[in-house]
């Protein structure tokens, strides 16, 4: 078996936003890039100097046009959840520099109304959008990330019905 090259690459520091509404309903978005579902929630990279929680909200306005006067953060991860890109993937995605993505996954909650959600941004990244329960989250989120979202849905599990 061949050594493992990927294993020196670091991996991309990144947050990611997990946004429910009421109803406890995860928005998803369509990724307008791939050729096939894939589904998943607001992410992208820390910028240099930015916090994370910046970082988030940033990712979350630039995604979905959602500002921050209308979330509240509820959670946090505490520590940094990653994966590596699936072969196929490695060298077409960030020039080749990353393995993957470490992630710090933030909860807010939604308090604005479905028309306050613009996925037609400066650099749309999704061509649809929904809500969808956390337990059909991580069926519909692309493979080499499942494991990850299910990792997020669980360490956020007990605080995605709680009331306003």
């Amino acid at each position: 078996m061949p050594p493992d090259t990927n294993a020196d690459l670091p991996y991309r520091p990144c947050v990611g936003v997990m946004m429910i509404n009421a109803e406890g309903k995860v928005f998803v978005g369509q990724r307008r890039d791939a050729d096939v579902a894939a589904w998943q929630m607001p992410q992208g990279g820390i910028d240099d100097g930015e916090d994370p929680e910046t970082a988030a909200l940033r990712e979350l306005r630039e995604e979905t046009g959602v500002t921050s006067d209308l979330v509240e953060i509820i959670g946090r991860t505490e520590d940094w959840v990653t994966y590596d890109l699936p072969d196929e993937l490695m060298g077409k995605i960030w020039g080749g520099r990353f393995r993957g993505q470490k992630q710090l996954w933030f909860l807010m909650r939604f308090h604005g109304v479905d028309e306050q959600i613009d996925i037609e941004t400066a650099h749309p990244e999704f061509s649809e959008w929904a809500w969808l329960p956390a337990d059909e989250l991580v069926e519909n989120i692309a493979p080499f990330k499942r494991e990850v979202y299910a990792d997020v849905v669980g360490r956020f599990a007990g605080l995605l019905h709680r009331p306003d």
